[in-house]
């Protein structure tokens, strides 16, 4: 028998306020046709003033927790990815550990940007491989609406906020690619390319910062970065893109995923796509598809999923599970 991190509930939590590509126009040069055409985008939504990214992050804890049929009692550890903490420090994880109740376990954040739920996801697999936890709740949170640059219309228009969490739970398998849960994972990253894709703020300013990019190179190395790891993964599990039934890919743009599966030789209609109505949410993506999917009815118990993802830094992984 061989120790796997399944996957035990999902949920998912999004702001209250819709805010339709047309809301753009009366503020930059822009239109629901052109965010359309190049981004997939249709809607999004954004956090209200004083709710910030651990309340997400809380009220989507709460959803996985739910469908698992737990309590957050039962839990040893929360992994938080987010780059758009409440706080310089504490992190926040430990503020959904209070704000759930839980007194025991542990609790951190993971800082991947758009890669970061993959990162969480690696390190909470390897926490209950290790044996260092039995139940570990993963999140993505973020309030990106708060790093825009209001005058670039080509990147104001592009992200959103909302959080999606996993309830990830040891249990005895096969050791076959058969099995249910995580079967393998792959990351990645490069610091050279750190400039293309960054918030220019921190502590070296002393400021916020809002979020810089340069769209064509980071299409470019998407495509390409998506598609290796994607294989690589998959590879590792003794699996090929035929055995897989859902793409849950990072919502970043529907052309970027439109070109990962056509590289993969993977249909479209076996991808789990919510970029048109959530915008770029970085870290909370792929949590988010996850839970829509399974919502809808797309992802069903035994099915092979493959998520992917990449973000500034840069950096990038896969993880290829089984539902």
């Amino acid at each position: 028998m061989t120790k796997r991190a399944t996957v035990k509930g999902v949920g998912h939590y999004l702001p209250d306020r819709v805010v339709p590509n047309a809301e753009f126009e009366a503020i930059i040069d822009t239109s629901d046709e052109w965010i359309r055409s190049r981004s997939g985008i249709e809607r999004r939504h954004f956090a209200a003033e004083g709710q910030m990214t651990s309340d997400l992050a809380i009220r989507a804890a709460q959803a996985a927790l739910a469908d698992a049929g737990l309590q957050a009692g039962d839990i040893d550890a929360i992994i938080v990815a987010t780059s758009t903490p409440d706080l310089t420090f504490p992190s926040v994880a430990t503020m959904v550990q209070a704000g759930l109740g839980m007194t025991s376990g542990f609790a951190f954040d993971v800082q991947a940007v758009c890669a970061g739920f993959v990162f969480a996801l690696t390190n909470a697999n390897a926490l209950i491989l290790s044996g260092q936890a039995t139940r570990v709740l993963v999140i993505g949170a973020e309030t990106f609406s708060r790093l825009m640059n209001w005058k670039d219309r080509g990147t104001c228009v592009l992200f959103g906020d909302g959080a999606g969490a996993l309830v990830l739970e040891a249990s005895e398998e096969s050791g076959t690619n058969a099995d249910r849960g995580i079967l393998s994972t792959d990351l990645h990253s490069d610091g050279r390319f750190r400039d293309i894709l960054y918030v220019n703020g921190g502590t070296s300013t002393g400021t916020t910062g809002h979020l810089v990019m340069e769209g064509k190179e980071v299409f470019r190395h998407a495509i390409e970065k998506l598609a290796e790891t994607a294989h690589s993964a998959l590879e590792k599990a003794g699996l090929s893109p035929e055995d897989v039934d859902w793409i849950v890919p990072h919502q970043a743009n529907i052309r970027i995923i439109e070109g990962t599966a056509k590289r993969m030789q993977v249909p479209m209609d076996r991808v789990i796509v919510t970029v048109q109505d959530h915008g770029n949410t970085s870290a909370a993506s792929i949590p988010l598809a996850l839970s829509v999917g399974k919502a809808r009815g797309q992802i069903k118990p035994g099915d092979l999923l493959v998520t992917e993802a990449i973000g500034g830094g840069l950096a990038w992984g896969s993880v290829v599970l089984r539902w």
